[in-house]
């Protein structure tokens, strides 16, 4: 055969295995970059995912928030001796209470759903107010009679009126209502870090209001 029919075979070989060779390189460099797109999105998905588990993680167990209120109380026992033979006799009593009024909410028993693939953060459950109130009475003076003295009964009964007035004066519902403020105050860093990557904020317990988050 002719070396020039050679070369010219040669070449037509040459010109049909050219385009299987920059399309299998095309194929590869598609197969590459589309690799390195997944993966990028991937890993900033699973970041996303560890800062705000994260910061879940590290908020303060229990958010506690307290009142303090204090009162004073005279009472006034009136008794009669002898059947009544004798004068009354009236014996008085000053009472100072104390009263530490807390509501708690423990965040352990909070659920709150990280959905990654749809880029939501859902908040499945609070915890309930948890409300503790705590008097303390002290005796500030006393006064009675040689003849009508306090005896323990007496002391016993004025402390327990005393205390029972305590629980009364708390108001237990304004104070569930400030502590709920706290509590979404505390939640408030995660929603903020959550909208900043991109995450809609989905709420099941109909507490709070989205809206202004």
């Amino acid at each position: 055969m002719p070396q020039s029919q050679i070369y010219l075979n040669k070449l037509k070989t040459d010109q049909r295995i050219l385009p299987f060779i920059l399309g299998a390189i095309a194929m590869l460099f598609v197969f590459l970059l589309w690799n390195s797109i997944t993966k990028k999105t991937e890993d900033k998905v699973q970041n996303d995912f560890y800062i705000i588990t994260n910061q879940i993680r590290k908020m303060n167990k229990m958010v506690v928030m307290e009142q303090d209120f204090s009162s004073m109380q005279k009472t006034k026992i009136t008794s009669q001796l002898l059947g009544g033979m004798l004068p009354n006799m009236e014996k008085e009593l000053i009472t100072f209470t104390k009263t530490n009024a807390q509501v708690s909410y423990d965040l352990n028993k909070m659920k709150l759903e990280v959905d990654s693939a749809n880029k939501k953060l859902i908040i499945k459950e609070l915890p309930n107010a948890d409300i503790k109130i705590t008097p303390s009475v002290e005796i500030q003076s006393m006064d009675d009679s040689f003849l009508d003295r306090f005896n323990q009964k007496d002391l016993q009964k004025v402390t327990k009126s005393a205390k029972d007035n305590a629980y009364k004066t708390v108001n237990q519902q304004r104070l569930r209502d400030e502590g709920r403020k706290q509590l979404l105050e505390n939640l408030n860093s995660i929603f903020v870090l959550a909208k900043a990557l991109n995450y809609k904020i989905e709420d099941q317990t109909g507490q709070i209001d989205i809206s202004k988050l």
